[in-house]
Order: structure tokens, then C-alpha cells, then sequence
């Protein structure tokens, strides 16, 4: 699977490193999830996991081609979201 980055959500990423969000998606533990722009209405999928260093980041992507994904933005879990993630990695750790 292969990742290319949308040029604009590069240049957004406010506190974010390019290689936090590839330690994300190339994680072992990843939750995906589907989402929707209230804005947009654009759907993407969502990929919910933690950098190397244990930071909880969502990173957004959207498919372009066979097993070809660009990346559209990233952000931090926000302090309501890390509770329901906590809960899928317990879950996860059975």
C-alpha cells in the first residue's frame, strides 16, 4: 500500500511532523474509521494510532487508486476522542 502526501495537508500540519503521521500509518495498531466533513461532505478514511513515541494522532486519508492512498490531513486525538480510543486499545490488548 502506498501513500502520497495531498501538497496542501503538508503544508497544514500545525505541531506535526511528516514522520509522526507515516510512524501512524505504518503502525501495527491501527484504527480505521470512517468520517465525514460536516463541512465538505467529503468522506475519508480516518486512521487512528500512535507515533513511536506514544502520541495519539488521527490521520486522514483518501484512495486514489488500487492500494493508493493520499494523505489529507493530520491532528492530535482531541481530549474527548482519547477516551473512546483507550477503550478500543484495551479492547484490542485481549
Amino acid at each position: 500500500m502506498g501513500y502520497e502526501w495531498l501538497s496542501l495537508a503538508l503544508d497544514s500540519l500545525a505541531g506535526i511532523a511528516p514522520s509522526e503521521v507515516t510512524q501512524v500509518l505504518a503502525g501495527k495498531r491501527r484504527w480505521p474509521r470512517m468520517a465525514t466533513d460536516p463541512g465538505t461532505g467529503i468522506t475519508v478514511l480516518t486512521i487512528w494510532g500512535r507515533t513511536q513515541a506514544g502520541r495519539p494522532l488521527i490521520v486522514a486519508i483518501r484512495e486514489v487508486g488500487d492500494l493508493e492512498w493520499q494523505i489529507v490531513g493530520a491532528r492530535p486525538v482531541q481530549l474527548g476522542e482519547l477516551a473512546e480510543f483507550e477503550e478500543w486499545e484495551a479492547k484490542t490488548d485481549e
